[in-house]
């Protein structure tokens, strides 16, 4: 069994990135909407990457768009990603001002904040995307799509896992902590990231395999 994928997405989504986020949009909530904007949160993780795996390739199709190019422009939205999480950022923080000051005003009204931008962008955004992409072209067999599938079950799991636990981690790792991790996880994407573009790239030119 190729475990690849899930440590790939295990490194992009990195939930205890987004444990500080967490945190300051859910001030104020009480343990009863904590607990809600987790398993939202994590559920919704799941259905963006089961919905990928499941759809991603007919989507692709429907736009005339070859895997070799997608692979190419995904592995350059990880390198992205990897730089962002060596320089300490979460890997899919893409939310820019208004969307921020959104949230807040969400938070303090009681709406939900588990969808945006907890989980996009903040947890699956189009590096996570494209990713399942790649891995679901791999997939020769029903088995193989239904273990990519599982895989979002698990990132599911740790998501939920890290936002409970968001108090104890926050205090135990600190900030310190938690960007010494981030900027690990950077360095094992960069790594994926080269061989998804390198993958890509001998199918678009195939003299460059030698």
């Amino acid at each position: 069994m190729d475990f690849k994928p899930l440590v790939t997405l295990l490194a992009i989504v990195n939930p205890l990135a987004i444990v500080p986020f967490f945190i300051h949009y859910t001030q104020g909530f009480s343990a009863a909407q904590r607990q809600r904007t987790v398993w939202i949160s994590s559920g919704t993780a799941f259905a963006v990457i089961a919905g990928c795996a499941i759809l991603g390739l007919h989507l692709l199709e429907f736009f005339g768009i070859s895997l070799a190019s997608f692979q190419v422009g995904g592995g350059l939205l990880l390198m992205t990603s990897a730089l962002s999480m060596i320089n300490a950022q979460p890997a899919e923080a893409r939310a820019n001002a208004e969307e921020v000051q959104n949230a807040g005003i969400k938070a303090v009204t009681g709406d939900s904040i588990a969808v945006v931008p907890l989980t996009i962008p903040l947890l699956t955004g189009p590096a996570t995307m494209s990713t399942v992409v790649i891995y679901a072209e791999k997939a020769k067999t029903a088995f193989q799509l239904f273990t990519l599938v599982g895989y979002g079950v698990v990132i599911a799991g740790a998501t939920a896992l890290c936002f409970s636990l968001a108090g104890p981690i926050a205090r135990v790792l600190g900030q310190t902590g938690i960007n010494v991790m981030t900027r690990l996880m950077g360095l094992i994407l960069a790594a994926l990231a080269v061989e998804v573009m390198a993958d890509g790239l001998h199918k678009l030119f195939p003299a460059l395999a030698g």
